[in-house]
């Protein structure tokens, strides 16, 4: 069977948010075209290469000759979202996500799939093409200014975690933090 497709052409917003306090914290990209949202649960590493790969095509977009794409080299103004996520419910764990560019609408392309566990005891037997099947994906194209902003604030959610100790550079807990140095 086939994956059912949530597909954004055009989202009203595409945004990364979290639920929860710093240190347990649950990320998730959610997108929203008039009264559809989706919400994928993430990890914050995810996130954070998606910002950092979305900067870098758009980067990469704005020196090609005469910039055909109008790539901003910053975030527009009006593209700025610090709202809070809509209500969330959960389609799947993200697990395989990509990214890509289309030059004919000028969109970032972002798919993301659902995390999939392989049995590893089982190498030797082939693999059910319905039971391995993911039953969800989400397809979402993005205008240059909405990517860039997205990038922005997905950057700035990933930064608003716990502190970083600046001995061993790990996340420092509320409650206290013992580090431990590497010898001299």
């Amino acid at each position: 069977m086939p994956p059912r497709v949530h597909e954004f052409a055009w989202p009203d917003r595409v945004v990364v948010g979290t639920i929860g306090l710093p240190g347990a914290r649950t990320f998730y990209l959610q997108v929203r075209a008039g009264k559809q949202v989706v919400s994928v649960a993430l990890e914050k590493q995810q996130a954070a290469l998606l910002a950092e790969k979305i900067d870098e095509i758009l980067d990469e977009l704005f020196t090609v000759e005469g910039n055909p794409f109008s790539v901003p080299t910053a975030t527009p103004v009006e593209l700025v979202d610090n709202d809070q996520l809509d209500s969330v419910q959960e389609l799947f764990r993200t697990g395989a996500m990509s990214l890509g560019w289309d030059p004919t609408t000028a969109q970032v392309v972002l798919e993301a799939h659902p995390y999939t566990e392989v049995d590893a005891d089982d190498d030797d037997e082939p693999l059910d093409a319905d039971a391995a099947g993911e039953l969800e994906m989400l397809l979402v194209r993005m205008p240059v200014g909405t990517a860039r902003a997205f990038a922005k604030r997905t950057r700035e959610i990933v930064a608003a975690g716990r502190p970083l100790c600046p001995l061993c550079g790990y996340p420092m807990d509320a409650g206290g933090h013992t580090c431990t140095l590497p010898e001299v």
